[in-house]
């Protein structure tokens, strides 16, 4: 498919390979997007959204919305703060979520930033991690390293690294411990403001999308039978976004509930609810919430 770029279409950047990679495309599919990608992933088109998805280096992405090569992108914050690009930061995903650690070996007489004073410190991100260091008036040599940062203190290139941690695994794999975290990071949109009216109305349209999938998953519906006389209590456990759905059922003084919970208070309400009386509780996902 070759593609044609010289048409009205919003371009998006995202992330070629990587840790964003599946997340991104599966949440464009979450927001309704059909996406035709070719074998390589280098460009796809939407058949149902005037949007255009250019796949490229996640480093790239700042510098293409920056230039407005294209109007948004998707990327990690981490990338964000180490380019320090003219953009702006339009939405948080959570997903890629993740943080930037400061680690050394186990064994390392290092317990603190201030024990790097005149020491190597190995990295990916090497304006970051200064810029961290001088703040904290902490003297460092920073030597940058593009991949298997965790293998520098052991190869005998620094005392310590500075790297992005989810888990905690790889260091942990590697011998190193956190002796500080730098900032935390997760997928952002990006976009740079343009005077283009069509352009921004797609914009705002794509986001309200968007909006729906991140808010429905902080959400559970949530479907039960109770007794009529356990209602107000059920009520007031579990109120919905602004008031359940109640139904008569055949068996008299018992009603139907249809109500949304909090993902993260879920477990702590349904418990309550049954013991408010509630029985047949079936719970299911949400797709989107229109707010």
């Amino acid at each position: 498919m070759k593609p044609n770029f010289q048409n009205n279409n919003l371009k998006i950047a995202i992330q070629k390979n990587g840790r964003l990679t599946a997340d991104t495309l599966l949440f464009l599919k979450k927001a309704g997007l059909e996406i035709d990608t070719d074998g390589q992933k280098l460009y796809a088109k939407c058949w149902n959204y005037p949007l255009d998805i250019i796949f490229v280096r996640d480093d790239d992405i700042p510098d293409f919305v920056q230039n407005k090569s294209v109007d948004l992108g998707i990327v990690g914050e981490n990338v964000l703060y180490e380019k320090n690009a003219c953009v702006e930061s339009k939405m948080k995903f959570n997903f890629g979520l993740c943080s930037l650690v400061v680690a050394v070996p186990r064994d390392s007489q290092i317990f603190n930033e201030a024990d790097f004073q005149d020491k190597t410190i190995a990295t990916s991100y090497p304006l970051t991690v200064a810029k961290y260091f001088k703040e904290k008036n902490i003297k460092v040599t920073i030597v940058k390293v593009t991949g298997s940062v965790e293998l520098s203190p052991a190869l005998g290139l620094s005392a310590g690294i500075a790297d992005l941690s989810s888990t905690g695994s790889t260091l942990a794999i590697s011998d190193l411990r956190t002796i500080a975290k730098i900032y935390d990071s997760q997928a952002v949109l990006i976009s740079r403001q343009d005077g283009n009216i069509k352009k921004i109305e797609l914009i705002k349209k794509l986001i309200f999308r968007f909006q729906s999938v991140l808010t429905a998953q902080k959400y559970k519906y949530v479907m039960m039978n109770a007794p009529k006389n356990k209602l107000k209590q059920i009520i007031q456990i579990a109120p919905g976004l602004k008031s359940p759905t109640i139904s008569s059922l055949a068996k008299q003084d018992w009603v139907s509930i249809q109500t949304v919970i909090e993902e993260d208070v879920f477990w702590e309400k349904v418990s309550k609810i049954k013991d408010a009386g509630a029985s047949g509780i079936i719970v299911l996902p949400i797709e989107k919430i229109i707010a």
